[in-house]
C-alpha cells in the first residue's frame, strides 16, 4: 500500500460494493480504427454508463464505502459536492440510488439545461456565485455548518478505486493487452486505471492525454508538485480544473503508474471526435476522444498492438459537435 491508499485490494472491493449499481461497460473492437492504424484498437464504452459517464464508479463506491464504515446514520444530513458536469450527475445518481440526499452546488453560469439534469436523478442544486470557487465555498459551509458529507471530484483513494474498476474489466477482457491511453486532468480515471493494469499486467503501457493548454496536473507533473493553472475554454472541457493545491492521492499515482504524457490540439479533439461519430455511431464528450487525438496527432506507432482507449462520457450538445465539426473542417 502506498501513501495514495489505492491498491488492488481496494480496487476489488470497490467492485464488489457497485456491482449492482453501476453497468459493466463493452470493451468493442473498432473495425475501423484498427484497419487504419494496423492495430487492435478497443472501445471501452464508459457512454454506457447510466448517467454517461464513468464519475459514477468513483461516487457510488465512495458512498457506499462511507455506509459501510459509519453506518447510514453518518450520511443522514446529506451529501454535497460542486460540479458542472459528470461528476455532479454522478453524485446525485448514486445518493438517490442509495436513498441519501444530495445539493450539487453550482455557480450561476452553468446552463440552465444542466442544472435541469442533475434536478431530474433527485438532487438538490443550489446555484451560488459567478464561478466553481464560489459554488465549492457554500460546499464547504454547508459540511461546517450542516454536517453534510463531502464527495471530492477525484482526489480520494474511494473516489480512484471506484473508477479504477475500469482496469480490472479491461484486464478481464483483455489480459494481452499492450497500452491503454486515458483521459487525465485530476487524475481520479488514469490512477484507477493505471494501479489496476500494473499490478496485474506492468508490461502494459499507461499514456495519459491531457489538453494543450490549461492541463493542471501536466504543470504540476513537472514542478514537481501541485500547480494553480488558469483554465480555458475547451471541447474537452471536462479535462480542465485544478488538481488541489493540497493534492493527497492523485499526483503522487499518477506519477507511479503512467508511462508517458501527451498533450492534444483543439483541432486534434475536435477531429477524433467527429471521426468515432462516423467511424463508430458514436456520439462522445471531447474529454472522451483525446485518446484518439494523441494516436492522431501524435502519430503513435501503435502497430501489432493491442491498444484501449477509454471513451469516458458522453456529456456533449450538438452546438458543441457543431462546433468540433466546424473545426474539424468536415
Amino acid at each position: 500500500m502506498h501513501d495514495h491508499g489505492v491498491s488492488l485490494e481496494t480496487l476489488y472491493q470497490a467492485r464488489r460494493r457497485i456491482a449492482d449499481k453501476v453497468v459493466r461497460t463493452p470493451l468493442i473492437r473498432s473495425a475501423a480504427l484498427s484497419e487504419r492504424f494496423d492495430a487492435e484498437i478497443l472501445l471501452k464504452l464508459e457512454t454506457h454508463q447510466p448517467t454517461g459517464a464513468f464519475k459514477l464508479r468513483g461516487a457510488v463506491n465512495m458512498l457506499v464505502a462511507l455506509i459501510e464504515r459509519h453506518g447510514r446514520g453518518a450520511l443522514a444530513a446529506g451529501v454535497v459536492t460542486a460540479s458542472t458536469g459528470n461528476h455532479g450527475r454522478a453524485v446525485a445518481y448514486a445518493a438517490s440510488s442509495l436513498g441519501i440526499p444530495a445539493v450539487i452546488c453550482l455557480s450561476r453560469l452553468v446552463p440552465d439545461n444542466k442544472v435541469a439534469a442533475i434536478e431530474a436523478l433527485g438532487a438538490e442544486t443550489r446555484r451560488v456565485g459567478a464561478s466553481q470557487d464560489e459554488a465549492f465555498a457554500e460546499v464547504e459551509r454547508l459540511v461546517s455548518e450542516h454536517g453534510m458529507t463531502l464527495v471530492p471530484p477525484f482526489d480520494d483513494p474511494r473516489i480512484v478505486a471506484g473508477q479504477g474498476t475500469i482496469g480490472l474489466e479491461l484486464m478481464e477482457d483483455c489480459p494481452d493487452l499492450d497500452r491503454v491511453i486515458v483521459g487525465l486532468s485530476g487524475g481520479g480515471l488514469l490512477g484507477g486505471i493505471g494501479a489496476a493494469v500494473k499490478a496485474i499486467r506492468p508490461a502494459c503501457r499507461v499514456t495519459g492525454v491531457s489538453l494543450s493548454h490549461g492541463a493542471a496536473m501536466w504543470e504540476s507533473l513537472e514542478a514537481g508538485h501541485p500547480v494553480a493553472v488558469d483554465e480555458v475554454e475547451s471541447l474537452g472541457d471536462s479535462l480542465g480544473g485544478g488538481i488541489g493545491l493540497d493534492n493527497r492521492c492523485t499526483l503522487a499515482l499518477v506519477r507511479e503508474v503512467m508511462d508517458d504524457h501527451l498533450q492534444v490540439s483543439e483541432r486534434a479533439i475536435a477531429t477524433a471526435m467527429v471521426d468515432i461519430l462516423q467511424d463508430e455511431k458514436l456520439l462522445v464528450e471531447g474529454a472522451a476522444a483525446v485518446g484518439l487525438s494523441a494516436i492522431e496527432e501524435h502519430g503513435l506507432d501503435v502497430r501489432g498492438q493491442r491498444v484501449a482507449l477509454i471513451l469516458s462520457g458522453n456529456g456533449v450538445s450538438l452546438a458543441t459537435l457543431d462546433r468540433a465539426r466546424a473545426l474539424a473542417g468536415r
